[in-house]
């Protein structure tokens, strides 16, 4: 990195509530009143009860931010009642810290253990995961997930499943924070012409990788507004692309006599995934970002003597 420049981190947090649209609002704000911090999206699930930011920014900001964020959720959401299709340990439930520029993703682990601090003091429990994570058994999201929160607070007591920080004991309404590292993910869901929640758990089922599936590739199957829908989230597109991953739940539903009707992306996906897409959908695999007419508008010139075709 070179001197001086800053470190740029993304951070996806998923809090318990998708609901009512004015408390979202109330907690959105919160993040939106930290000097240096940007609101990219924002997405709301009343099936799955949950809804989605995604900020970026330097250090400092983003834990200002994620603190904000926690006090918000301790205020606006009380676990013990609620209900979502989605598993959940938290009312704060999810915390990844993802690097941008100048950032390693050794940056973002110490931010997220910067974070779970700050976090865990408010009187939620924390738990480290991915590059974050403080034990093997722990850096998996599902595993830590495993039973939603009445199943982490059985195991929290159990040597190997102690809170990171925070009290021992998890409050019922608060619940756990996961909070971690990680490179980007695309979360992306498949929802199938059929209300049969067990066509989609089993076409999840093979889907993963945990279960012998595809490479980087995380699923479960869930009902949603009447459709039985699988929901992936993509944890590293140089294994399997996003296309990849479509065409494989397409091929899946088929064998079950079912159909991919619609798609939905969650949060944000980078170009990438984008370019990977299109280059399988044409047939086009040397296309580049800088074939876009919009992204080589952002360039500089080029330079002279450069020809393009009509």
């Amino acid at each position: 990195m070179a001197e001086g420049q800053p470190r740029l981190f993304e951070a996806v947090p998923n809090f318990s509530e998708g609901r009512d649209p004015a408390k979202v609002e109330r907690i959105a704000g919160r993040v939106r009143a930290v000097p240096g911090v940007r609101v990219l999206g924002l997405t709301s699930d009343a099936d799955h009860n949950r809804s989605v930011l995604t900020l970026a920014g330097e250090e400092e900001p983003l834990l200002e931010a994620a603190t904000a964020l926690a006090r918000a959720c301790a205020e606006e959401i009380d676990l013990s009642t609620q209900t979502g299709e989605h598993p959940r340990v938290g009312s704060l439930d999810v915390l990844p810290f993802v690097p941008l520029e100048g950032a390693t993703l050794e940056d973002a682990a110490r931010l997220a253990r910067r974070a779970g601090e700050r976090i865990g003091g408010l009187g939620f429990g924390v738990y480290l995961y991915e590059s974050a994570a403080t034990a093997p058994h722990r850096r998996n999201l599902a595993e830590i997930r495993r039973g939603g929160y009445e199943g982490l607070a059985a195991r929290a007591g159990e040597e190997g499943w102690r809170p990171d920080y925070g009290p021992a004991e998890l409050n019922p309404a608060l619940g756990a924070v996961v909070v971690g590292a990680r490179p980007f993910l695309v979360a992306y869901n498949a929802f199938l012409d059929t209300a049969d929640v067990g066509v989609a758990r089993d076409i999840a089922a093979r889907l993963r990788e945990r279960d012998g599936g595809m490479l980087g590739v995380k699923a479960i199957g869930l009902p949603v507004a009447g459709k039985a829908q699988v929901s992936m989230n993509l944890v590293d597109l140089s294994k399997t692309s996003l296309p990849t991953a479509v065409e494989r739940v397409r091929e899946l539903a088929a064998e079950r006599g079912a159909r991919v009707e619609s798609t939905e992306l969650i949060g944000l996906m980078p170009l990438e995934a984008l370019l990977q897409t299109a280059r399988h959908h044409l047939a086009l695999p040397a296309l580049e970002p800088g074939d876009v007419l919009e992204y080589r508008m952002r360039l500089p010139d080029r330079p002279s003597g450069t020809t393009s075709g009509e």
